[in-house]
Parts: C-alpha cells; sequence; structure tokens
C-alpha cells in the first residue's frame, strides 16, 4: 500500500503587532465604554471598574467592598440568585467579580452570539443587585471559613506580614484586602447595600469590551442594557498619599515544624507613571522574571536551595494626577536548613549587580522575551480586555501598553540595571520568612541584613 505524502505547509509572512488600540465612547448616562473590535474572538471579554477602592469602607466593616463584589451576581430585580446563575449557564457565560484597594472590577466572558442577553444579565447585577440577606450571610460565613485557610498558607501568611510590616497602622494597604476576622463579622446585607449605594454608579464606571463583534449591533446591545443603568453623578474621590517604611528589617512567623521558609522582600517603588517604569520592568526581569534570571541561576541552578525564586512589580494604587505607587518583590521558598545560605546568596546577587551591572546579554534576552511573547499573550479577548481595564484602573492613558514595548526595546543595559539596584537597593529591604524561627532566626541575624523580630500567630 503506497502512502500519499502532502506537501508541508509553509510559514506566512511575518506581520508586524502592536497591541491594539480601543475606541473610546461614552453613554448617555455617563458610563465610559472602551470598544476594541477583535476579528476572530468570538468569545467575547467585558471587564467593568467601579470606583469603590478599599480605602473606602467604614474602618470596622473592611471587606464590605470584597463580600458586595461577590453578591452581585446572588439575585437581582429581576432574577433569584439560582434563576440569574441559570440564565448565565443558559449564555454559556461566566461572571466573576473581586475588589482591591484601585476598586471593585466585575469580569464578563461570552460566546458572540449571545453577547446581548450576557449584557442584559451583567446589567442587572450593576443596576439592581438583590443583595438578598440570607445570601450575603452565606457569603460572609464563606469568607470567615477562608481566613483561617490563608493564615495558613505560607505564602498568603507573608504577604500579610510584609503589608503591616511595610505600611502605617492607619492606612488601608496594612491590612488584609479583603478584610479580617473581626471586621468581616459585622457584615450585613444593610452594610452591603449602603456600601453599594455610595460608591456605585455609571457615571464613574468603565466597561471595556473586547472581542470579534461581527454581526453585532454593539451599540445598540449596550443601549438597552449598560444604557439603562441609571445613578447620580459623583464627583473625583481624594486619592490619599501612600508612604512606607523600608528601613531594612527581618520579621519571622513563627511556624515550629516547618520544612521550608517562605521568602519575601519587599519595599515601594513607582508606579506605572514614572518614567522609570519600562526600565525597571526590564531590571527586574533580568533578575528574577524567569529561569534563567540571575536569582533563579545561582539559587536554582547553581546551589538547588528552591524551585524558583521570582522578583516582581504589582502595582497598589495609581492617581490621576499620575502619582502612586507599586510593590516590589522577591519571593520563593527554601527549605529549612538552607534559609541562611539561599538569603547570604541572594543578597550576594543584589550586591553584585550593584557593583557590576547586567550584561548585554542578559538586556537582550529580556527584551526578545518580554516584546517576543506579547503576541501570545495578548491571544485572548480576556488578557486585551484585562490589560485595558488595568490601564483605566491606573489612570494612563489608552496607547500605554501599546507604546510600552517600543520603550522597552528602547532601553539600554545601563538603563535597566540602574532601575533594578534603585528598585532592590541591598540595605533597604524588608524581609518577612514564614517558618521554623528555632531553626532559622539566629542564622538569619549573623547575615547583617536588619533587624530581626520573631512573631507568633496566635
Amino acid at each position: 500500500m503506497s502512502m500519499e505524502f502532502h506537501p508541508q505547509p509553509r510559514g506566512g509572512e511575518p506581520r508586524p503587532w502592536a497591541f491594539p488600540a480601543p475606541e473610546r465612547g461614552e453613554l448617555p448616562n455617563g458610563l465610559t465604554v472602551l470598544r476594541c473590535h477583535r476579528p476572530g474572538q468570538k468569545v467575547v471579554a467585558v471587564e467593568v471598574n467601579l470606583v469603590a477602592p478599599l480605602e473606602a469602607e467604614p474602618r470596622d466593616l473592611e471587606g464590605v467592598a470584597g463580600i458586595m463584589a461577590r453578591a452581585l451576581s446572588e439575585g437581582t430585580d429581576r432574577h433569584s440568585a439560582e434563576e440569574f446563575a441559570a440564565e448565565l449557564e443558559r449564555c454559556g457565560a461566566t461572571l466573576d467579580a473581586h475588589a482591591d484597594h484601585p476598586g471593585v472590577r466585575v469580569s464578563l466572558e461570552v460566546p458572540a452570539s449571545r453577547l446581548t442577553r450576557a449584557l442584559g444579565l451583567l446589567a442587572d447585577a450593576l443596576r439592581a443587585p438583590a443583595f438578598p440577606e440570607g445570601e450575603v450571610e452565606r457569603l460572609v460565613r464563606n469568607r470567615l471559613d477562608e481566613i483561617p485557610h490563608e493564615l495558613a498558607n505560607p505564602a498568603r501568611r507573608a504577604a500579610i506580614a510584609l503589608s503591616k510590616e511595610l505600611f502605617p497602622a492607619d492606612s488601608r494597604l496594612s491590612r488584609p484586602r479583603q478584610g479580617a476576622e473581626e471586621t468581616i463579622r459585622d457584615i450585613d446585607a444593610a452594610a452591603v447595600r449602603a456600601f453599594y449605594a455610595e460608591h456605585v454608579r455609571p457615571s464613574t464606571a468603565t466597561a471595556v469590551v473586547v472581542g470579534d463583534f461581527t454581526g453585532v449591533d454593539l451599540d445598540k446591545a449596550l443601549a438597552e442594557t449598560l444604557g439603562d443603568w441609571k445613578g447620580a453623578a459623583a464627583g473625583p474621590r481624594p486619592v490619599p498619599p501612600i508612604t512606607a517604611d523600608d528601613t531594612g528589617r527581618v520579621v519571622v512567623v513563627d511556624r515550629p515544624g516547618a520544612v521550608q521558609t517562605q521568602l519575601l522582600i519587599g519595599r515601594i517603588g513607582p508606579d506605572r507613571h514614572d518614567r522609570v517604569w519600562p526600565a525597571q520592568v526590564l531590571g527586574t526581569y533580568c533578575l528574577g522574571g524567569t529561569l534563567t534570571s540571575r536569582l533563579d541561576r545561582v539559587l536554582r541552578e547553581e546551589k538547588g536551595y528552591t524551585y524558583g525564586v521570582r522578583a516582581f512589580a504589582q502595582v497598589l494604587r495609581s492617581s490621576p494626577e499620575g502619582t502612586g505607587a507599586s510593590m516590589l518583590a522577591i519571593n520563593g521558598s527554601v527549605a529549612t536548613d538552607v534559609t541562611g545560605p539561599a538569603l547570604e546568596d541572594l543578597w550576594r546577587v543584589l550586591r553584585t549587580l550593584a557593583e557590576e551591572g547586567l550584561t548585554d546579554a542578559e538586556r537582550d534576552t529580556a527584551v526578545q522575551n518580554l516584546v517576543g511573547v506579547a503576541p501570545l499573550r495578548y491571544e485572548t479577548a480576556a488578557a486585551v480586555a484585562g490589560t485595558l481595564a488595568d490601564q483605566v484602573e491606573q489612570h494612563l492613558p489608552d496607547d500605554y501598553q501599546a507604546k510600552l514595548y517600543a520603550r522597552l526595546a528602547e532601553t539600554g543595559t545601563v538603563e535597566a540595571t540602574a532601575a533594578a539596584v534603585a528598585a532592590f537597593p541591598a540595605d533597604r529591604l524588608v524581609t518577612v520568612l514564614v517558618g521554623d524561627a528555632s531553626q532559622i532566626a539566629d542564622t538569619v541575624r549573623d547575615l547583617g541584613i536588619g533587624e530581626v523580630t520573631v512573631v507568633t500567630d496566635q
């Protein structure tokens, strides 16, 4: 029997790629809309930014923004919680919401053929959520059940400890984003309704819609759904300044018998408005952004201390005036018995970086990875919508991400080195270690990277 061989497919001509530019508009009710037509993306992504920041929560009800976000899909004036879930399922849609320091984000994904129907459900959730007492009580119980698990998770416990250590006690940034037990337990449906009434309105919200709109009258769909959302206008909300204490020091959260130590080393730095951001992205990537970064090369490949260590920058909050801050951090985990040597080598990497700088090869590889992977990173409508919503949340221009890749490509080795050294100065880092204090505290004191304090979970 003979075999028939077909010609090997040939690759097409390479085409230039750029992050998609959205079209900006506004509905009569004041809702800002960013739309981005992406041919072939048959699953449409919608992101809605609500200006309901965590710092607006009452001090004794912290966590109410998160409970409100979860409760948006627990019934409306038209559907019970069960009916709402069934309607979403009939659309083949998913609806999620979460609260963070800048505000509440509501996310919808749905096949393009059912977009109008799903937008109607999203509009109902935003326009007239029921916030049934029984459902809010259930969500509060669920949140209370989550807290012990979060505290038991070394990475989450380290993040809580670092926030508490970095920021002043009167700052919302110093406390758990989703609230603590003593504040969550007092949240009820009345508190959720009050927070919603004060902060959720179309005039301060932005909807991002990304996908293939072929055959969809998007203007009509938006007008008949989100355009029906009414609410009073509101002035801009003042954004309090961010202050932090990054004096070099170490906090050990004691976990007797732990076989691993969770590391989280951080401080605050500039947000994406700062001109140093592209160089900081590049330098941080060289330091700890990938398996071939310096930290991984030393701590994982050469010494075998860890499965991986990462350095990153995460924007905390930005203001319309172009100010804000990000969390600059290094995280990972190591075996208990090598905690001291691992930290010693980590600090040696930082000091060597400051003394000798990055190499051109490191810089070139980072640029190739960051810029080259962008078309794959933004292959889905959800990825594009999420980034556009981040830009809205951080008060950035609509073309920010598109221009960022050009700035990365233009950034030189010296500039990237300077940004990385400024981001992670060896003498101004707050280190949190979650592990067995009896095994690691004395070893860490001997390193001289800062005063060591041991805390015990009660």
